[in-house]
């Protein structure tokens, strides 16, 4: 007997061409060019929005909703700083470094910032500080200015739990400690030999 075979038509996987996984941060090069452009463009808010970002690796949420007397005492800008995050409810230090200093002390000073009001606050009256969503959308615009597409990178200023798993124990910044790695922090047992037939 003969058995036709008919031709199927390729087909395309879903996935074709589209970018999958973990999206990549932003890389020391690109950080440097979004601040020279900042810089540049004399954006004294925008610039220590970023700088702070950059240093604290605080959410969107918890970034927006800083207040001045969490990063400044008196007229001294802190060299490191203690808020609680919104989702785990827990205490997050970070160090600010002198750079970020600079840049927060002159947005502070230009807009005449107040202790107990938000360290960016929202041009719309309904909100009191700058929303995650405004927040999202100049970091867009941030990423944007160096020829690179937003939607391609994950949050590349977002927290994460375990520390910054794109920088190794060498590379954390300064007076941050490399969190231990959930596979390196376990004790392990070791494994049962197996018996012969």
């Amino acid at each position: 007997m003969d058995m036709a075979v008919t031709p199927v038509a390729p087909h395309t996987p879903w996935n074709r061409g589209k970018l999958l996984g973990q999206k990549p941060p932003l890389r020391l090069k690109d950080i440097w060019a979004i601040r020279f452009r900042l810089q540049l463009a004399k954006k004294t808010r925008d610039l220590a929005l970023f700088n702070l970002a950059i240093d604290s690796k605080l959410r969107g949420c918890d970034l927006v909703a800083l207040r001045v007397r969490d990063v400044q005492q008196g007229n001294h800008i802190l060299a490191r700083a203690i808020v609680m995050q919104k989702k785990t409810h827990r205490p997050v230090q970070f160090e600010i470094t002198d750079q970020t200093r600079e840049a927060v002390g002159n947005w502070i000073a230009k807009d005449d910032l107040k202790p107990d009001g938000f360290l960016f606050p929202s041009r719309i009256a309904s909100s009191p500080h700058l929303t995650t969503r405004q927040y999202a959308r100049v970091l867009g615009e941030w990423v944007k200015s160096i020829g690179l597409a937003p939607r391609r990178l994950r949050n590349p200023l977002a927290s994460s739990d375990q520390g910054d798993p794109d920088l190794s124990q060498d590379t954390q910044p300064a007076g941050r400690a490399a969190a231990p790695r959930p596979h390196e922090a376990r004790e392990h047992s070791p494994l049962p030999r197996h018996r012969g037939r």
